[in-house]
């Protein structure tokens, strides 16, 4: 369990972002055609794993924005933005912000993801969805770095995150 805030406020999560040089969880998550993704279909790919509370918000959206201009950049990287919100508003929001090298997936059907994860937050007004986190894995799921942004109002560490991808 992590403790993270939000302009001051606690907040605790579910548990711990997976530990660097483990295998990572395998996910069932929900893309814009209503389809389950899975880590596997990413296979053979590295990949950055930007989890945010919601799009619809503006740290959110930068770091959105961020990591698709890094993915527009980097051949054979999987740039992957994981969110609570519905496939339909996370296609809107890429259609408007002219994201299209990152893969929105959403956590509708469930929470498993952000529980395995451990950035499901369980406490106060924000309970259900996700802190703010990158995780990092190499071509073979192999985690290579994780951050859990203390306090999800401020944005991730963009090169630390881009730097462990190489």
């Amino acid at each position: 369990m992590a403790k993270i805030t939000l302009h001051g406020t606690p907040y605790t999560t579910s548990g711990d972002l997976p530990k660097v040089g483990a295998p990572a969880p395998d996910f069932r998550l929900v893309n814009g055609a209503l389809a389950d993704v899975s880590l596997s279909d990413f296979k053979g790919k590295k990949k950055i794993i930007s989890i945010v509370p919601s799009l619809d918000t503006p740290v959110c959206a930068i770091s959105t924005k961020r990591f698709d201009e890094y993915a527009a950049k980097e051949a054979g990287v999987a740039v992957i933005v994981v969110s609570s919100d519905l496939p339909f508003a996370q296609g809107r929001f890429c259609q408007a912000e002219l994201a299209s090298h990152v893969t929105t997936l959403s956590m509708m059907r469930d929470r498993h993801f952000a529980r395995d994860y451990g950035v499901l937050i369980e406490n106060g007004p924000l309970a259900g969805i996700t802190a703010r986190a990158v995780v990092v894995l190499d071509a073979d799921n192999i985690v290579r770095y994780v951050e859990l942004v203390p306090e999800i109002g401020q944005e991730p560490n963009y090169q630390a995150a881009i730097v462990a991808v190489k």
